[in-house]
């Protein structure tokens, strides 16, 4: 069997192969869930998540730094100049909504 490992290609640490942070995993430590569990609900191994487990422990505080900043990131959502330009785009799309029923046979 391969082992596991965290490799990170600029868009956060991911256990190799997956999809899956381990902020993810983090997110489910805090929650109070198990090892096998957490392997068992993401289709991993538990060596998996051990992996996870050991790279959250050796980068504690680089990890809970980080994972501040995207909590954070999420909270404040997305800037005025995006939030803008959604609802100029929901009002294109509306006004054309009405056009495609009426023109339909």
């Amino acid at each position: 069997m391969k082992a596991s490992r965290i490799v990170d290609q600029g868009d956060g640490p991911k256990i190799e192969g997956t999809r899956i942070t381990v902020y993810a995993i983090l997110e489910y430590l805090r929650a109070g869930r198990t090892r096998d569990w957490i392997a068992a609900m993401l289709g991993l191994s538990s060596n998996q998540v051990q992996v996870a487990i050991d790279y959250l422990l050796e980068h504690e505080t680089e990890v809970n730094a980080e994972y501040e900043k995207i909590l954070q990131r999420l909270q404040q959502g997305n800037p005025a100049s995006v939030r803008a330009q959604l609802q100029v785009n929901r009002e294109k799309v509306k006004s054309r909504l009405p056009a495609q029923h009426s023109s339909s046979p």
